[in-house]
């Protein structure tokens, strides 16, 4: 090994994704009142947080982030673009606005649904990049190996003000989103029902979660499975 190589070896970081994290958060401290992020700076949140090019993970499967697809919508595309999206279930109107702005340009996904026809023709017209479809189990195993999140935006019903997360009657692939990012050193931001001093317990741990704030309403439930025979419609058998 020459000297040059040696130097170069013992100047590299290996850090890098951990500094940059925490050089991202400092950002919007200011506007958090321990890992409580206002309502009204979500918007500005993103702008500050994401960069063009990150890849980031919406919570869409059965459970929506909604409120922060919608804020994602909302971003200056000249600050954020070209985001590689990673969306389970394609099934929100503002799911399709961030790609019809820029603020996101690649798509990995399972399921479209609803959004399928839009989906196609905005492919023909080069707004989005289908990086891959993959089954939802696929789509939740490349989380650790080669779709590794810079950010997760993923719901759940309450978080205390220590950033502990209760999910609900289901936890969905819940956990294994946060995961991804957390032990990456990704950034975990979670919009909740509410938030409270007690929860009824603890199903993802404050440690893994960087940004809570609250929605502005309950997030939204879109089932794209069913147990009941009764309950299977069109949506389902697709």
């Amino acid at each position: 090994m020459d000297l040059a190589t040696s130097e170069a070896i013992t100047q590299r970081s290996w850090s890098t994704r951990r500094e940059g994290k925490r050089r991202r958060m400092g950002l919007v401290a200011s506007w958090m009142n321990g890992k409580i992020l206002e309502q009204n700076k979500i918007v500005d949140a993103l702008e500050t947080l994401l960069v063009p090019g990150d890849r980031v993970v919406i919570e869409s499967v059965q459970k929506q982030a909604d409120f922060l697809s919608r804020s994602l919508a909302k971003v200056n595309p000249k600050k954020v673009n070209n985001l590689n999206a990673v969306i389970w279930a394609v099934a929100r109107p503002d799911h399709m606005e961030i790609f019809e702005q820029g603020i996101a340009k690649r798509l990995d996904f399972s399921f479209a649904g609803p959004q399928s026809l839009r989906i196609a023709q905005m492919v023909e017209d080069g707004e989005i990049e289908i990086g891959s479809m993959n089954t939802y189990v696929e789509l939740s195993s490349r989380l650790f190996v080669d779709l590794i999140p810079n950010a997760v935006m993923v719901c759940a019903d309450m978080a205390d003000r220590e950033g502990n997360l209760f999910t609900g009657a289901n936890t969905e692939d819940t956990p294994s989103m946060i995961e991804a990012a957390a032990f990456r050193d990704g950034i975990v931001i979670v919009q909740v029902d509410q938030i409270v001093d007690k929860l009824p317990r603890i199903d993802i741990p404050g440690g893994w979660v960087d940004i809570i704030v609250e929605a502005d309403q309950p997030y939204a439930k879109e089932p794209i499975q069913t147990r009941d025979p009764k309950d299977i419609k069109e949506l389902q058998i697709l």
